[in-house]
């Protein structure tokens, strides 16, 4: 007796306990869209006297983690991306403005020796320096006697014996060389401007102090230290301490992109994900049960498994569930019913043409005919979510890993805990209880009637032709509204306390000075968004809002650069020309060059009417509809994959058959699977388009057209092209499966 059944047991068991214990024992990391916060990108720039590269972008990320860690940021998170830039997430900081200013200052400091006050006209030398101090008085600087990077400590203090105020205590590295300044500084006269220190920051006099009359000559002052005094605020104290402390960044910074989302917006995207998983699930769980019965029941307990085994990798992983992550997680939960589907529906098959063989081993031959089908789908899905992963960025990055990780914890939960869990009861209920004794309606209904699908192949191709002119149309009647993640520029979204109209909005807008602006207004939700808007810019459109909309808080504000903007929009067309590349070469490798163009055509088809369409909506192209679109190539390759393993696997029993009876035969069988998969995949979409905001459901509404046009041109477009183009197909027909023969054993097996 076999001992497969055993270890698949086992090792469902240990899969599922593993993903239990890391469930109860690990927090996930949730991103900024979730928990509130702001994220900076930083792309470092030459300096006269040091390249931006990998070592120095190294350099200024030490610079700006202690700066975070001054600040007292909880849980900061700082990394390099590429060879020059940084992204830094900071939870709970929701002022952009301070943020930037204090993480991302150049903050070249640097202490001289004053020489004198600069006559009017006079310009700076090779040796002097002339910067007007903190009255405006001009003053010339000699060289930099002390940089940042001597500076040991920073610290704000005040003293309440000495009065009210604020100051920052000063340690440095290089004890003598403090000294040496200060001694030099000392041997001019108390009144002359020569006796006085100038702290420079960025090119701005922050402190000119006269140095005490009890300063001997030469003398210095011993110690190391110094305070910087002034008329500081304790804000003000602790910013300049914290830029002291953290030193020179190596290289100047210039800030590419900026994203800050208000804690609100992210508990209720959390509280929508949630119950369009939940809905979802409850569904899907409805839909399966009813059209599979027992087997369906445990097929919906192995996708609960799912979620718990996907869950489980993502915080093993330490991975960032961000929105379109979640997104992604909920939508798999559909995708995960598609390799069920495909086992039962050959199970099925398999008892309807024999019987007498018994539930079990139809239901085994079931797992094994489907595990082609199965494995080439997935692996073009995981394509998908490769490409995401290495061409996109931000959000849209962690959509392709929690996109990857669904694929496979999709296998394990299909091909491992389904099958212990239907292995255990198959033997033990009829074949009506089951599920599987009956092919179902829709099989029965086109076995009976056998429609020739393929005989109007042109029709097809023509209505597809007319439908990619309508969708493409839009394209140059409406144009493409990109977003800013591909046109740089500011997105800000409000939150009012009363419902302001969108004329109403657009034109508080314009009176604050900013007349092309492309303003939306939805209930108590306003969005701006164009080029050039800086911080201050965003407080005053704030203000105006408040005059119209009463209490107005920012719940969104994302800044990204015009050049990262056009990088983007470049990576988003490579992505999607890689992805098509990609899987046109998979199918061409697994099957033959005329299915895989077939495929790719069709594909080319499905993604011109997603994109048509949104350019008919004027919906917003960006980093979430690029997810979408390469979720749908997965897809609608995945449906076509099912239909061309079934036409090579017809074609090879009836060789002697044309091409066009293989086709059709092979769509009027994988019917039922391409309407169940469908089903399953469309109850989570339409969970996310009613629970999951407007960016949710632009993200759903691109999946389901890409859902429903993939599948249908599965069979009318990619069907009829690929009997078109086997007239130039010279191979000959695939050979049909051989059986296995046993060898017969020799000898006794006795070992001497």
């Amino acid at each position: 007796m076999s001992r497969a059944p055993l270890w698949r047991a086992l090792a469902a068991f240990a899969v599922i306990a593993t993903s239990l214990v890391l469930a109860f024992t690990m927090a996930p990391r949730l991103g900024l869209d979730l928990r509130g916060g702001t994220q900076l990108v930083f792309e470092t720039r030459d300096s006269p006297t040091v390249k931006a590269d990998s070592e120095s972008t190294d350099r200024a990320l030490d610079v700006l983690r202690r700066r975070a860690d001054a600040l007292g940021v909880v849980d900061p998170t700082l990394v390099r991306s590429g060879e020059r830039r940084i992204i830094v997430e900071l939870p709970g900081v929701l002022d952009p403005q301070q943020a930037a200013d204090t993480i991302g200052k150049t903050a070249q400091l640097s202490f001289h020796a004053v020489q004198g006050v600069a006559e009017e006209g006079e310009k700076d030398s090779k040796d002097v320096k002339i910067l007007p101090d903190e009255s405006g008085q001009r003053l010339k600087l000699g060289p930099s006697a002390i940089s940042g990077d001597g500076v040991q400590d920073a610290a704000e203090r005040s003293d309440p014996q000495q009065g009210p105020g604020w100051w920052v205590s000063v340690q440095f590295r290089d004890a003598d060389a403090w000294r040496k300044l200060t001694g030099d500084v000392a041997c001019y006269q108390a009144g002359d401007p020569r006796r006085r220190l100038a702290i420079v920051l960025d090119n701005e006099i922050i402190s000119s102090p006269q140095l005490d009359p009890s300063i001997a000559c030469r003398a210095g002052i011993p110690g190391g230290g110094t305070d910087i005094t002034g008329d500081f605020t304790l804000d003000e104290a602790r910013e300049l301490a914290v830029l002291i402390k953290g030193g020179a960044l190596p290289v100047p910074l210039e800030m590419v992109e900026q994203r800050t989302v208000g804690p609100t917006l992210g508990s209720d995207a959390i509280e929508a994900s949630a119950k369009a998983a939940v809905a979802g699930l409850i569904l899907t769980t409805l839909f399966i049960v009813v059209i599979y019965r027992l087997v369906g029941l445990l097929a919906a307990l192995a996708l609960a498994c799912y979620g718990l085994i996907s869950y489980a990798a993502l915080v093993a992983m330490g991975a960032t569930l961000t929105l379109p992550g979640l997104a992604g997680f909920v939508l798999a939960i559909g995708m995960a019913v598609d390799a069920n589907v495909l086992v039962f529906e050959r199970a099925r098959e398999e008892y309807a043409g024999a019987p007498k063989r018994g539930l079990r081993q139809a239901l085994d031959r079931g797992f094994k005919n489907a595990w082609s089908a199965i494995a080439d789908s997935n692996i073009t899905t995981l394509i998908a979510a490769g490409l995401l992963f290495w061409l996109a960025s931000g959000p849209v990055k962690g959509f392709g890993v929690t996109l990857g990780i669904g694929v496979l914890a999709s296998l394990v939960s299909a091909m491992l805990i389904t099958r212990v869990f239907t292995s255990l009861v198959i033997d033990r209920v009829s074949p009506r209880v089951s599920g599987l004794g009956s092919v179902g309606r829709v099989r029965t209904w086109l076995t009976e009637r056998d429609p020739q699908v393929m005989a109007h192949r042109k029709l097809w191709l023509a209505l597809a032709g007319v439908l990619t002119v309508v969708a493409l149309a839009g394209l140059f009647a409406r144009g493409l509204n990109f977003g800013v993640e591909f046109t740089g520029g500011r997105l800000v979204e409000f939150a009012t306390s009363r419902p302001v109209p969108a004329e109403t909005a657009r034109q508080a807008v314009a009176d604050a000075g900013f007349p092309t602006a492309v303003v939306q207004a939805s209930g108590e939700d306003v969005s701006v968004r164009a080029s050039g808007l800086e911080i201050a810019d965003v407080n005053r459109i704030q203000q105006a809002l408040g005059e119209v909309g009463g209490e107005v808080s920012k719940s969104r504000d994302e800044f990204i650069g015009p050049s990262l903007g056009e990088e983007l929009r470049r990576n988003a067309l490579i992505a999607l020309g890689v992805a098509i590349a990609a899987q046109l070469a998979y199918l061409a490798f697994r099957f033959r060059w005329t299915f895989g163009t077939a495929a790719v055509s069709a594909l080319v088809v499905d993604v011109s009417v997603v994109i048509g369409l949104f350019a008919w909506l004027g919906k917003p192209i960006d980093g979430v509809f690029l997810a979408a679109m390469l979720t749908v190539v997965g897809y609608s390759v995945n449906d076509k994959v099912v239909v061309f393993d079934r036409v090579r696997e017809l074609w090879a029993i009836h060789r002697k058959e044309p091409l066009a009876k293989a086709v059709n035969g092979a769509i009027l069988q994988t019917m039922p699977r391409t309407i169940n998969t469908g089903l399953g995949a469309l109850f989570i979409l339409m969970a996310l388009a009613v629970f999951g905001g407007d960016t949710l459901r632009d993200f759903a509404i691109a999946l389901v057209t890409g859902i429903v046009v993939g599948t249908l041109s599965s069979s009318f477009v990619a069907g009829p092209l690929a009997i078109t183009l086997g007239r130039f197909d010279r191979q000959p027909p695939p050979e049909p499966p051989q059986p296995k023969v046993k060898r017969a054993r020799e000898g006794t097996g006795a070992v001497l």
